[in-house]
């Protein structure tokens, strides 16, 4: 559903997110090369406003981060979301609300392209998720899971492996 421009600037004022402006500096944010430490500032306190109001941390800090190959797709926006400034997220990723993709054991978490992670998932640890992946809502992840793979239950357990991804 696309909303109206006036739709879109009422969310804004709401939520406090807006995700175009919030990817969009998140970007100059995390990149050393761009932008000027002013500006930087700027744009990284309007970020950790809408981490704060929402409860959230997308892994966000000046000239580092998490990085993201394309803005995930938030149906819920930012609700209770945290990422571990070392994930690496891929493309086209769906990511809803409660998620949590955190460090332990080594490192962080590397999700791949077009993965959807649902509801209150906790992804954590040094595991690698799969291109086309599903994560299940309320799913506990601590190991990989394959390509294709859909992920259910608070102990990960695979029931469907596609090999054609």
């Amino acid at each position: 559903m696309e909303l109206s421009a006036p739709e879109r600037v009422v969310r804004s004022l709401v939520q406090r997110y807006d995700h175009d402006k919030y990817w969009r500096y998140r970007q100059t944010v995390v990149d050393p090369s761009k932008g000027n430490k002013l500006t930087d500032l700027f744009r990284l306190y309007y970020i950790k406003r809408a981490d704060a109001f929402n409860n959230a941390s997308m892994g966000t800090h000046r000239n580092f981060g998490a990085r993201f190959a394309s803005p995930p797709h938030l149906p819920h926006g930012l609700n209770g979301i945290i990422v571990s400034h070392n994930a690496v997220i891929g493309k086209n990723c769906t990511i809803f609300h409660q998620v949590t993709i955190g460090e332990g054991r080594g490192g962080a978490p590397v999700i791949g392209d077009r993965v959807l992670i649902g509801a209150g998932a906790k992804i954590i640890g040094n595991v690698h998720i799969g291109d086309g992946a599903k994560i299940g809502a309320g799913c506990i992840v601590t190991q990989d899971v394959p390509a294709g793979a859909t992920v259910v239950a608070e102990k990960p357990r695979i029931i469907i492996r596609t090999e054609d991804t």
